[in-house]
This record gives structure tokens, sequence and C-alpha cells, in this order.
């Protein structure tokens, strides 16, 4: 007679489900660990960019700020444009923009006329010059502000209130009778 290893079906189970709950408990701390990576990114990156720039107070006024690449913005001043064709460098100065406004053409304009404004020069090289590039423009800037005092950017945003100023509802154009 042989002898034959009888395993009890119930055993088997046991062992199966013993081994899919560990599997199970591998699979549910991988999955939280990922949630709590994704939960640190997500609201870090909120952290650092709730705020989409600074102002030129803050890069002049603060030594933390030198060379490292910032987004700030300013007032264009336009008698300060200056543009080199041949080599592709547009330079010009900006001034202190508040932080909040009700009207942004208004607050272009204050901060372009107050003589005690700070201002910061700007240099953007490798650059065609931009049309919205003029006086009382608003100018933002990603770049780094150098141990020489001017801003190197690398990128140029402009927006000129002016330009989308609305003339007022449309008149419709009388016609004669024929």
């Amino acid at each position: 007679m042989s002898t034959q290893d009888w395993v009890n079906p119930n055993d088997a189970a046991a062992s199966a489900s013993t081994r899919s709950a560990g599997e199970r408990l591998k699979f549910l701390i991988g999955g939280l660990m990922i949630l709590g990576a994704v939960g640190y990114l997500v609201i870090s990156g909120t952290v650092t960019g709730a705020r989409f720039f600074i102002t030129v107070d803050e890069v002049v006024g603060n030594a933390e700020y030198q060379g490292q690449s910032v987004r700030v913005t300013g007032a264009v001043i336009g008698d300060s444009i200056n543009y080199d064709s041949e080599n592709l460098i547009i330079e010009f100065t900006v001034v202190n923009l508040p932080e909040r406004y009700d009207d942004l053409a208004l607050a272009l304009h204050t901060a372009v006329n107050d003589p005690e404004n700070t201002r910061m020069h700007v240099r953007i090289e490798n650059e065609v010059m931009p049309d919205l590039l003029q006086h009382e423009a608003q100018a933002i800037m990603t770049g780094a502000l150098g141990p020489d005092g001017i801003f190197h950017a690398t990128e140029l945003n402009l927006k000129c209130p002016t330009r989308f100023i609305e003339d007022g509802p449309a008149v419709p154009a009388e016609h004669p009778e024929i």
C-alpha cells in the first residue's frame, strides 16, 4: 500500500486566503503611499504658486531674490525703451505696480508718473520688439535680478489696457431709403 499525503481542502483555502490578504495589504499600503505623495505635491505646488508674480519693490528691496528665477510685474516707462535690432536686445525700465487695484489703466498711469516709485532696469536678449511694449503697458517678466541691478528677463508678457477699452455701444449706420 502506498501512502498518500492527504491535504485538507480547508487548509489549502486558508493558506490562499492568508496569502491574498497579505497581497491586498501590500497593495493598500502602496496605494496610500502614492496617494499621499500626490497629495503632498498638489498642496506644495499650490502654496508655492499661489502668487502669479511679485512686485518690483519686492525684487529690488530683497537681496534674497538676486540670482533667483522669479516672475515680476511692473509698469513700463515709454521713454526708457531701447531696442537694438542688430543684436535683438530690448532694454527698458519698469516701475513698481501695486498688487491690488480696481482700474489697471489708472494704476499704470499713476505708477509711471510717481517719481518716488521703485524703478528696475530690464534687459531681454534674442527677442524681437513686441508691438505692445509701450508707455504705461504692464510688463510681466520671468528672469533673474543680476548683481549689476539689471533684471535679465527670459520671458516677457505685456498687457496694454488702452487697447481693450471699448468705445461704447455700436450705433447702427443709417441707410438711405431707396
